[in-house]
């Protein structure tokens, strides 16, 4: 989710999420009132709902600015027949980890 949809995402009915993590926020005031500023703005989300929606587009956007450090090695090809290379730069080590900690996660019984 990229940050510009989350005002038309704010805009319409709040959902609930099932499969959480809860987490403490120390924030400085100055986030802390712009998030307070969002949650009057649209007061059908929570101020949870709205901090994890802006991590989660956030962290989205990280992911797709991480660096690609080209190998040597080349793992495929693309369409036109040009080699890509395998990526030493941060997204598979991001992506590698992301997926076993969720696998960890997932396994854990709710509420722990």
């Amino acid at each position: 989710m990229r940050i510009a949809e989350l005002i038309q995402r704010w805009s319409k009915e709040g959902h609930a999420r099932a499969d959480v993590r809860a987490y403490a926020v120390h924030l400085p005031l100055r986030d802390a009132a712009r998030v307070e500023a969002l949650h009057l703005m649209y007061p059908g989300r929570s101020d949870s709902q709205l901090m994890a929606d802006l991590i989660r587009a956030a962290l989205d956007e990280l992911e797709v600015a991480m660096p690609y450090i080209p190998g040597n090695r080349i793992i495929a090809e693309d369409d036109y027949g040009d080699p890509i290379y395998e990526d030493l730069g941060p997204t598979p080590r991001f992506y590698s980890l992301s997926h076993e900690i969720l696998r960890k996660l997932a396994a854990m019984p709710a509420g722990k």
